[in-house]
């Protein structure tokens, strides 16, 4: 792709489920700097809602019909189950195609090296969608944090927890652990690489997992984590499916203040239910959940910064266009990756 080109970047989708529709497809529909030009879902009725939402788009059943049309594209989005990122994504890059692959990566860390160097090779642009660095309440934390209003920070606790006993319906409920499946490779993925991009890289890490499914001789379901970054912070981090009774998103403290945030995210639900990015209501997190900064008895709420995971996006199409880096460093992921990598082999 030429430097400085205003023609739309050319982009197919793959996949249709939660990440593909939810996330993926309406975002690069709101950006004029895309056109989306092919979704491929091999589900009946995943491609008649797709064609419904998008008539401008080809949809197609398999990968492969999908790379018939390589020269007609610029970008692959791979919104697939962790275990076919690899192959999918290498396919790309051998016909030329910039990628971005959904969260987790890859299955190892040594396949994500590989992927790295292909796409090197191949002079192609390869990217992690990790879109939780442009939650509201990520945002707000790093506004808080920029400004120094805890003092020294000291620990940070950070959740992502549910209750849903009957599992996500899914592949993240079937795909097993050496395939990247179990909730430390799926959302510890988010929660490790917010906690490397606050508080810098880690020094010491220790974990627990669980499998509190039917299967069990299933992937994880439930898991913690701690971290000491070298800048002497300590992470503490719970992933749980089955959580009755959650704790709070964001739980830090520090030398002068604290900051406590409850409830998750309000894009993906937005998203889910049909708003568009372009929604001034869009990201714009209700006064009622923003977090609480201060000291018990003397504590007040703070404004959240406004949700903008289509920044992700715009930051990739300035990189494609040689105007800017790439959103997310895909070396970036490969630490987190190789993290949880540890944390499995003495678990």
């Amino acid at each position: 792709m030429a430097n400085g080109t205003a023609a739309p970047i050319r982009t197919a989708v793959v996949g249709f489920g939660i990440s593909g529709k939810v996330f993926h497809a309406p975002l690069v529909a709101a950006d004029p700097h895309y056109s989306l030009d092919v979704i491929v879902t091999a589900d009946p009725a995943r491609a008649a809602e797709a064609a419904t939402l998008y008539p401008q788009a080809r949809i197609v059943p398999t990968p492969e019909a999908m790379f018939a049309r390589a020269g007609e594209l610029d970008l692959v989005i791979l919104g697939t189950p962790p275990h076919t990122h690899f192959d999918l994504a290498a396919t790309a890059i051998a016909h030329g195609l910039h990628v971005v692959v959904d969260k987790p990566f890859v299955p190892t860390s040594a396949l994500g090296t590989q992927l790295i160097g292909l796409a090197s090779e191949a002079g192609v642009q390869l990217t992690v969608f990790q879109n939780r660095r442009w939650d509201a309440d990520f945002l707000t934390l790093q506004k808080l944090l920029r400004q120094q209003a805890l003092g020294e920070v000291r620990t940070f606790e950070s959740r992502f927890e549910w209750w849903r006993p009957e599992g996500f319906g899914n592949w993240r409920d079937t795909v097993s652990l050496a395939q990247g499946g179990g909730i430390l490779h799926d959302l510890g993925a988010h929660l490790i690489d917010q906690a490397v991009q606050l508080f810098g890289p880690v020094e010491q890490s220790y974990g627990e997992t669980a499998n509190r499914g039917s299967d069990p001789g299933a992937a994880d379901t439930e898991a913690f984590v701690s971290l000491l970054h070298e800048s002497g912070v300590r992470t503490r981090l719970w992933m749980n499916g089955m959580a009755a009774q959650v704790g709070p998103r964001f739980h830090v403290l520090g030398s002068e203040s604290g900051y406590t945030k409850w409830g998750l995210d309000g894009q993906e639900p937005a998203l889910a239910a049909g708003m568009m990015p372009s929604d001034q209501a869009y990201g714009v997190d209700p006064q009622e959940s923003w977090g609480l900064l201060g000291v018990d008895g003397a504590t007040s709420p703070v404004p959240a910064e406004r949700g903008a995971y289509p920044e992700f996006y715009v930051q990739l199409a300035a990189a494609l266009r040689g105007e800017g880096p790439l959103p997310v460093d895909p070396s970036e992921p490969l630490q987190v990756l190789k993290i949880i990598e540890g944390i499995h082999a003495v678990v």
